[in-house]
């Protein structure tokens, strides 16, 4: 639980500097330790956003709502990935 606490504020730390990447991998590393915990799944779908990734961000999302059906974040995360591949999708069309 130690070793989760530390990635996790690592991964905080990471995201105040604006560094995404880095951060996802922290939450990544969380959730290999916990897998139940909605909090590192919606803070890398933030990260996932911030990268523009946005299947990844409504794939984490999605897992959160599974697990905690009215988790607004996870909504709320998961309404901008959608919004962000429609305007791929736009995009890739006018291509």
């Amino acid at each position: 639980m130690e070793k989760f606490k530390r990635l996790k504020n690592e991964g905080n730390d990471f995201v105040k500097m604006g560094e995404y990447e880095e951060a996802a991998n922290k939450y990544s590393e969380c959730m290999k330790l916990n897998t139940q915990e909605c909090t590192v799944y919606t803070n890398r779908a933030l990260c996932y956003l911030k990268l523009y990734k946005y299947e990844e961000a409504k794939q984490d999302c999605d897992h959160v709502l599974q697990i905690e059906d009215s988790n607004v974040k996870a909504f709320y995360r998961r309404a901008l990935a959608y919004k962000g591949l429609q305007v791929r999708k736009k995009n890739m069309a006018a291509i």
